[in-house]
């Protein structure tokens, strides 16, 4: 083959570091940020904590200065300009059409489930980390317990074994049989009657240890937990057929059996309706009052409150990082054109991490402002006031691709008088109704959720019975879609729901 030249015309998109990291930093939650940041500060010499200085956005004239910081000429007289908005769906990200977002956790297991750490009235301003030293975890409340009892040494270690095989709910987490047998290897015990010897204390200091507080602690299986506490109840008929229940015919109570649970009882539906209620009083998960409060916590990137007759919207500044270049170190390369080339890069990379990170959060509030305006019945009258929106109405607002504004509302909360919510719950498909309009799914799933908690417990509505009720107020929506919906509010179909 001969070889020639050939002239080609094509177009393409580069993407330089300081995009690439200013889309990466757009995506990140907020944990993820502070641990971009750490890692930045432990890298870059040229960055620092300013701890005791207002962020870029409190103040425009500090927030100019470090635009013209990450504008400023690293030394060689060649000034970079600063990146466009962040707005690249072409980069390999895919948008994710298939999120659903519940506001109501129920298990309907016919055992209440509370939250995992409930704030006591008046604690509102209590540190979480102070409540949480408080409380302590539920290793430590039992060893207080075992501190005023009178046990042999041996009876001590053994009820300590137990007590470190605890889960997270206040369960034996292993077998009995397999704790011994951990335990005769670690003590070299070959005797097989020293062996026997170690189970049976083991057993003896279970016993112990299921007769501590809280009630419960120390169970091997849901049945035993439940037992366990109803035994503490004042004695009654209702208590016995309660406990029979739970040993036997828990499954029975948990599909609302009626006659199984009659003929497996002998007890008639008002014994029944004594006993269910007994069982629905108890604690489920006894260590759940000691769980780490703070992993149920969220902090949210915006907050929004009322304003007169409307909401402003600002950016939380606890989850804002304070950063600033030392001064020292950037005045000590000035004028090293030839012999700091590689500082003036390091420096360079400072510069453009505040400015992307200032930018990330410019993005965040104003995609929040646009969703606020659009939703203001929402942060009026809740969920059943959300109005149908979608990605491409926010980004056509702002002149924003649709993957930009996926990023943005992804792994971001905001904070309104009606709790915080990710931003991405604020979005939904529309539903036709029958006066030509469209409704918001987020709010056809509230008002599905106001339907079910109003209805009569001895005969629930069933997903067809919905879709009718809803139709009956003008929103054409399918059984399939009810189903759907009732599922992402974790509700119970008809037949789980039905009271005995």
């Amino acid at each position: 083959m001969k070889p020639s030249l050939q002239v080609r015309l094509s177009q393409h998109l580069a993407l330089t570091p300081q995009l690439q990291q200013s889309i990466r930093l757009l995506q990140l939650s907020t944990l993820e940020l502070h641990q971009e940041v750490e890692q930045m500060l432990e890298q870059n010499p040229f960055l620092e904590m300013d701890e005791d200085a207002a962020t870029p956005f409190d103040a425009p004239a500090e927030r100019a200065t470090v635009d013209r910081v990450a504008e400023r000429d690293d030394g060689d007289g060649a000034a970079e300009p600063a990146p466009a908005e962040v707005d690249a769906a072409e980069f390999g990200t895919t948008e994710r059409d298939d999120w659903e977002n519940g506001t109501e956790r129920d298990d309907f297991d016919g055992i209440r489930e509370t939250p995992a750490a409930a704030a006591p009235e008046g604690d509102d301003d209590l540190d979480p980390q102070e409540r949480r030293a408080g409380a302590g975890t539920l290793q430590d409340h039992l060893r207080r317990q075992i501190a005023g009892m009178r046990l042999s040494a041996e009876d001590a270690a053994a009820l300590h074994v137990l007590i470190e095989s605890l889960d997270d709910d206040g369960y034996l987490a292993d077998p009995l049989e397999d704790i011994a047998a951990r335990l005769a290897d670690m003590l070299d015990l070959d005797d097989e009657e020293q062996r026997e010897a170690l189970a049976d204390r083991l057993q003896c200091a279970l016993r112990w240890l299921q007769s501590l507080e809280p009630t419960g602690v120390g169970a091997r299986s849901l049945s035993e937990c439940l037992v366990l506490q109803l035994r503490t109840t004042p004695r009654c008929e209702a208590r016995e057929v309660a406990i029979r229940i739970c040993e036997h015919s828990l499954e029975l109570l948990a599909r609302r059996d009626v006659k199984k649970l009659t003929a497996a009882t002998g007890a008639g539906e008002d014994l029944l309706r004594q006993a269910q209620a007994l069982i629905v009083a108890c604690e489920p998960k006894p260590g759940r009052p000691f769980a780490p409060a703070e992993s149920n916590i969220i902090v949210p990137d915006v907050i929004v409150q009322k304003s007169g007759r409307g909401f402003k919207v600002l950016l939380n500044p606890d989850v804002m990082p304070k950063l600033r270049i030392n001064d020292l170190y950037a005045q000590a390369i000035r004028g090293q054109r030839n012999g700091a080339g590689g500082l003036s890069s390091r420096l360079q990379e400072a510069r453009w991490f505040m400015k992307n990170i200032q930018q990330r959060f410019d993005t965040i509030l104003r995609v929040s402002k646009a969703i606020v305006e659009r939703q203001k019945g929402f942060f009026t009258h809740g969920a059943i006031a959300m109005k149908p929106l979608v990605l491409r109405e926010i980004a056509d607002e702002l002149g924003l691709h649709e993957s930009t504004i996926s990023r943005v509302t992804t792994a971001k909360y905001m904070a309104t008088p009606q709790g915080t919510f990710e931003l991405k719950y604020f979005f939904g498909s529309s539903l036709n109704t029958e006066a030509g309009g469209n409704a918001s799914s987020t709010a056809v799933r509230a008002l599905i959720q106001q339907l079910v908690s109003a209805e009569d417990a001895s005969k629930p509505l069933s997903d067809s019975q919905l879709s009718q009720m809803l139709e009956e107020q003008g929103i054409q929506v399918a059984r399939r879609t009810v189903a759907k919906y009732r599922e992402a509010l974790k509700i119970a179909p008809a037949s789980l729901r039905r009271a005995i």
